[in-house]
């Protein structure tokens, strides 16, 4: 009996993660003593697994059960100066209105390319497999690979996926009139982002993308307005950024500004035209009170006439913005959105949200001057709960409204 209690008190110490209080147990003439620190590098100093060698049952279960309850209740602390790659692996069932009721398996790590470096932040991976009832699977890794120079970094992410998505149309104004039909979308997107240190705090980067996109069974194919189903681009770019925020996945102070463009030849792919797309992104975070950050985010991107539609923007379609409404229930050639979002600290690793904002599509910047055609902006606000899996990248449940519309987002790492 005393050992089962022992192991739950251990467990919330754990879970919990005080950061003024910490444990570090000791079997002495078969007494527990419990130490107070508030370094939490002495229990790494004193002890290399903690929670199997402090609850001696633990002992007898597997040796990967062992790594993963470790990983679990102390995941929020940095091993990344005493280990090559710290992981943490997590299983858990899912639902997205797009993709409904299924299982994903993720797995988070940090790591430092070299542990003796002076940078304050770890360089991070992230990696997702996700299935669902309907016939929904994506795989996603994605990351930021950080120099030991503190000059340059690396932003990556790949995404394969199929879904079988509601269609309205590929224009606001498709969308707006036409029934609702289906189709399955199937898309490999690669982009890759080099940013290399100007000054302090400026950045000058290269980025490059391809995506193919394959639409198949099309209840409607007239909503495609004779568009090809099956498209293949890549692009190349350039970006400007201004970057002080002091976490690239969990800001809690700083700004980020940055204008991207991208251009989109046509020997590149099986685009019938040339295109290119301008991205403006303004993010802002500073603190009020005591656990809280403020957080707010400007976005706006404007592609060029002859976008495919498969490169159009969709609100809702990163689960980042508009979170709440249904991917691709409104699609034009560009969009601007703002959100500011309320973030506070609740006990340990938990913490929750709030947020509010808004956003539109629309064919071009002609469209916000004519009142005939102007485009419809739309409401968007929630709540979330957060967990901090790993240290500093927390885990995410949002749960959205908007205009008709509501729905959960699940993810890894803050929206913006």
């Amino acid at each position: 009996m005393f050992q089962r209690i022992r192991f739950i008190i251990l467990m919330l110490f754990a879970v919990s993660g005080f950061d003024s209080f910490r444990l570090f147990a000791e079997e002495k003439d078969s007494v527990l003593v419990v130490y107070e620190y508030d370094d939490p590098t002495i229990i790494e100093q004193n002890s290399d697994n903690f929670l199997i060698e402090y609850i001696p049952y633990l002992d007898k279960a597997p040796k990967w059960m062992q790594s993963w309850m470790n990983s679990f209740f102390r995941g929020n602390v940095d091993r990344t100066r005493e280990k090559k790659l710290d992981l943490s692996f997590g299983i858990s069932p899912s639902y997205t209105r797009e993709a409904s009721f299924g299982l994903g398996a993720l797995c988070t790590g940090l790591y430092r390319m070299d542990r003796n470096d002076t940078l304050d932040l770890p360089s991070d991976i992230y990696a997702c497999f996700n299935a669902s009832l309907n016939g929904f699977y994506v795989l996603t890794i994605k990351g930021n690979n950080l120099f030991p120079d503190n000059r340059s970094r690396l932003t990556y992410r790949f995404e394969v996926y199929r879904k079988r998505l509601d269609f309205w149309g590929i224009t606001s104004e498709e969308t707006h009139h036409n029934v609702k039909s289906r189709y399955d979308r199937r898309q490999i997107d690669l982009q890759l982002e080099y940013n290399y240190r100007l000054t302090h705090n400026l950045f000058a980067g290269i980025h490059l993308r391809s995506d193919y996109t394959d639409a198949r069974n099309v209840q409607n194919p007239e909503y495609l307005l004779g568009e090809r189903r099956q498209i293949y681009v890549t692009g190349i770019g350039a970006s400007l950024e201004l970057d002080s925020r002091n976490s690239l996945l969990t800001p809690t102070k700083g700004a980020h500004l940055s204008y991207t463009f991208m251009a989109f030849p046509k020997k590149l792919g099986s685009a019938p035209m040339f295109f290119n797309s301008h991205k403006f992104i303004a993010d802002y975070y500073f603190g009020a009170w005591k656990g809280s950050t403020i957080a707010m985010d400007l976005y706006a991107k404007i592609n060029s006439n002859h976008t495919p539609w498969t490169m159009r923007e969709m609100v809702a379609a990163d689960g980042m913005r508009m979170r709440g409404y249904y991917m691709g229930s409104y699609i034009d050639n560009s969009q601007i959105a703002f959100q500011t979002e309320i973030r506070q600290h609740i006990w340990g690793r938990i913490g929750v949200v709030a947020w509010g904002g808004f956003a539109t599509v629309f064919s071009s910047l002609r469209d916000l001057k004519k009142k005939e055609i102007r485009p419809e902006w739309l409401p968007n606000g929630g709540l979330g709960l957060r967990f901090e899996f790993k240290h500093n990248v927390n885990a995410r449940i949002d749960f959205g409204i908007g205009r008709h519309t509501s729905g959960f987002v699940f993810a890894v790492g803050e929206a913006f």
